[in-house]
């Protein structure tokens, strides 16, 4: 767009009120115009508290109603200012670092912020990766004695996908946090992340074995009697796993919950797949066009089976 702000003069210039964020943020919701979220109907006057009256069905409703930003108390415009200071982090943000810049007015309300921002990060119904693709897992968590290699216990299972560009480039990749090492979870996340057709490239695992039945190329990848490594045979995959736990130590001091381990997944692969993006306004754009799409996530629902009792530290992983 060309009223993408380029720097912040510019962003300041552009969002200089909150009426000028309203109105972008309308124009981001409904490019269209107005939509009725109950009756789809697209006659509407604005009220004097600024919401919009359905002609049809008589509802009234909130430009920030069903997104990241529904019952927001504070301005549209403070939130507007930790989105482009967000996107302008290249390593991320703590909530910690963006109470101290920025000033929300606690650590718990930085902290709600950024994990109702993390869950805009990941646009709904994205395309999957397509031609080759290698795929595999990594533990977030400390080591424990025993169990082999793929034994869960306290720590967390992520499978990873990333596209191969060239001979040793990284094209977009998916993450998410999985279950256990099964050909049911696994074959599960390649579903959701790679498209038929596609070659899926990866290791020796019998996990991987139904891949071709589901209508993927399988090129394999055996470690065992190869004389090598496997970060030489999975070069992209390895190389994703140690920038997420570099990332997780460096940002977060590896103290991310389990609990909510795939939201910061999410920002890792937004920052990653954005990483040769110059336009910061074009990210920013990026954000508020994910973010009114976005179901709503309360409090309640962001500490749901985190933090049972008052003043209670929520358990954490150890990254290694």
């Amino acid at each position: 767009m060309e009223d993408d702000p380029r720097t912040a003069a510019e962003f300041a210039r552009r969002f200089e009120s909150e009426a000028a964020c309203g109105a972008y943020l309308t124009s981001m919701r409904w490019p269209d115009g107005f939509v009725c979220p109950r009756c789809q109907g697209r006659g509407a006057w604005r009220t004097a508290r600024r919401l919009f009256h359905c002609r049809a069905c008589g509802r009234e409703t909130s430009v920030t109603a069903g997104t990241v930003f529904e019952g927001t108390r504070k301005p549209l415009r403070l939130w507007f200012q930790v989105l482009w200071w967000l996107v302008g982090q290249k390593q991320g943000a703590s909530a910690l670092g963006l109470n101290r810049v920025l000033g929300i007015g606690s650590y718990t309300t930085a902290w709600t912020w950024l994990q109702k921002i993390r869950r805009a990060m990941v646009r709904p119904g994205r395309e999957r990766l397509t031609g080759r693709v290698e795929v595999d897992e990594s533990f977030v968590g400390g080591v424990e004695e025993g169990g082999g290699r793929r034994h869960i216990g306290k720590k967390a299972l992520v499978a990873i996908a990333a596209e191969v560009r060239g001979r040793h480039g990284i094209g977009r990749i998916r993450m998410r946090r999985v279950a256990d090492s099964s050909a049911e979870s696994l074959g599960g996340f390649v579903r959701w992340a790679v498209a038929e057709g596609s070659t899926v490239v990866t290791d020796g695992l019998p996990s991987y074995d139904r891949l071709k039945a589901t209508g993927y190329r399988h090129a394999l990848r055996v470690v065992l009697g190869s004389g090598k490594e496997a970060s030489a045979l999975l070069p992209g995959v390895h190389r994703v796993a140690a920038l997420l736990k570099r990332w997780l130590l460096g940002t977060h001091q590896g103290a991310v919950s389990r609990e909510h381990l795939d939201y910061y997944l999410d920002e890792f692969t937004f920052r990653f797949n954005q990483r040769s993006s110059r336009d910061r306004g074009q990210l920013f754009r990026r954000l508020i066009e994910q973010a009114v799409v976005v179901e709503p996530a309360p409090y309640r629902s962001l500490v749901r089976g985190v933090s049972p009792r008052r003043g209670r530290r929520p358990k954490r992983l150890g990254v290694t």
